[in-house]
């Protein structure tokens, strides 16, 4: 029986099991990931309704509606497709004209952005044009008492916006849409029996863009586990909400084709990272990080809450957390210059790193870091099932949800209290609600989150002796959100105002 993994054919045995095929393979999933499973492979495609307008300021797409109007834009759309604006204004931008069969009347109508327009100018038919409504107004461009309306613009909506007079559409294209009719499943059962010609996918490849290396490092701050979770799906993309609110600075902006990776910079989904499963044209909230280069099966196959082994390339240069010995290793192995400030004793590890970015770092050829003794990084344990919401808090402003190493800038100490102000200010943005809040008593070496009920919303602290009366965070326990526990509560008996701690989470 030959079935292929990942683009290899192999050979294997009549009755063979999933597992097999990944062994002989070499195929090796992250554990709870799904494999996908393809067998039959087809297509057939779909009319549509849907057109690319290309123009000298980029491309539009629209969407015809339902409506006698269809039949004015197919008898015309070779002479559509070589007209030039005619008038551009705030209200709108007019292409044309053309001769038509168009039964206009003369009264002024409400038309609202987005909207596609059949008019005749000057009320003569002779002079039929196309109108892209920029902004919500009232106008009398001799239309049918129907209102005109022939589509909506539903892709390319920023260059409706760039065109002005001198422009023109270069083509029209209508857009094809294919149904996939392949037999295809996502499974986690390795005794799943196989049979002849099948494709198995194991992972998806993904190699990051020079043109963004903040975002590209999000990227593989969100794949730093091998996997992509899956939060939602649409017939466009998958995407993933796992740094979901951080903030991130736009770099790169071209069309989202098919594999494109994008960070969402800016509104409302900001942090969210997103696959395209199929084209779409460029957005300014949308910067480019990584493209797809294999398994974009597994991208179409997976549905929300499952994970995707992802291999991105290149890999990660991460030394936050590392011994410096192990540092400068990792660094001489590929040929990085590397400088170190600080610590540099035999217990010495490595705190920051500058440039923090992978893409940066492989481009200058040089990176700097800073190193400390271990004695100042504190290995904590969080309690994600007891306060999920006050961790989301508590790692956005450490910065573990990026790193595996987050600073904690002590602010005040007092009778076996630890109170920490953290770098980021993102209490506006997050809610800290009461969540895991203490009853009876608080075990030495918990840390906790002053919660909204507090006056001082958002203070981290941290318990070295049991107290039954107040919180980690110096707060009453109504006031006071559990979130964890310090595994080396001795590395803090000796810490003083001002001075910044780094903590790593152990899970």
């Amino acid at each position: 029986m030959r079935v292929f993994v990942d683009g290899k054919e192999i050979e294997l045995l009549p009755g063979a099991r999933l597992a097999d095929a990944l062994g002989k393979a070499c195929a090796h999933p992250v554990n709870g990931a799904i494999i996908g499973i393809v067998k039959g492979r087809g297509e057939k495609s779909l009319e549509t309704n849907s057109y690319w307008l290309n123009t000298t300021k980029g491309k539009l797409r629209i969407e015809l509606i339902d409506s006698d109007l269809q039949k004015i834009w197919h008898e015309n759309i070779e002479k559509i497709s070589r007209s030039a604006v005619r008038w551009a204004s705030v209200d709108g931008v007019a292409f044309g004209p053309f001769a038509s069969s168009i039964s206009f009347e003369r009264d002024a109508r409400e038309y609202s952005r987005w909207e596609v327009v059949i008019g005749a100018a000057g009320f003569e038919r002779e002079n039929t044009q196309i109108i892209f409504i920029r902004r919500r107004h009232t106008a009398a461009y001799g239309t049918p008492k129907s209102g005109g309306v022939l589509a909506h613009v539903v892709g390319g909506k920023n260059t409706l916006d760039r065109l002005q007079s001198g422009d023109e559409i270069l083509g029209i294209q209508p857009i094809v849409e294919w149904q996939d009719i392949t037999s295809k499943q996502a499974t986690t059962d390795l005794d799943l029996p196989l049979e002849d010609g099948m494709e198995i996918f194991t992972q998806v490849k993904a190699e990051l863009i020079e043109e963004s290396p903040v975002g590209a490092e999000f990227f593989l701050a969100l794949t730093k586990n091998g996997t992509f979770k899956v939060d939602s799906i649409t017939s466009s993309y998958v995407s993933s909400d796992q740094l979901l609110t951080v903030p991130i600075l736009f770099e790169h902006r071209e069309p989202r084709l098919e594999g494109s990776v994008t960070v969402r910079t800016s509104g409302r989904g900001l942090g969210r990272i997103f696959i395209y499963k199929q084209d779409r044209t460029s957005n300014p909230g949308h910067s480019v990080v990584a493209r797809v280069t294999s398994g974009m099966d597994m991208i179409k196959l997976a549905e929300p809450g499952q994970m995707i082994t992802v291999n991105v390339l290149p890999k990660r240069i991460m030394l936050m957390g590392s011994s410096l010995k192990e540092a400068l290793a990792q660094m001489q192995e590929r040929g990085i210059e590397t400088e170190v400030e600080g610590h540099k004793g035999d217990d010495a590890v490595v705190v920051k790193q500058a440039p923090a970015e992978t893409m940066s770092i492989l481009k200058q050829k040089k990176v700097r870091i800073t190193s400390m003794p271990s004695s100042r990084l504190v290995s904590i344990q969080l309690y994600d099932n007891l306060a999920p919401k006050t961790l989301d808090y508590f790692r956005h402003v450490t910065g573990l949800k990026e790193r595996p190493v987050g600073p904690l800038p002590v602010y005040f100490v007092y009778e076996n209290t630890l109170l920490f102000k953290p770098e980021i200010d993102a209490v506006s943005i997050k809610e800290l609600l009461p969540e895991n809040k203490p009853s009876g008593s608080v075990p030495a070496g918990s840390i906790a989150v002053s919660n909204q009920v507090s006056k001082k919303i958002g203070l981290v602290g941290i318990k070295l002796a049991e107290d039954k009366r107040y919180g980690p965070s110096g707060e009453k326990f109504e006031a006071t959100n559990v979130i964890g526990r310090v595994l080396e509560p001795d590395k803090l008996k000796d810490v003083s105002e001002g001075e910044t701690i780094y903590i790593k989470e152990v899970r």
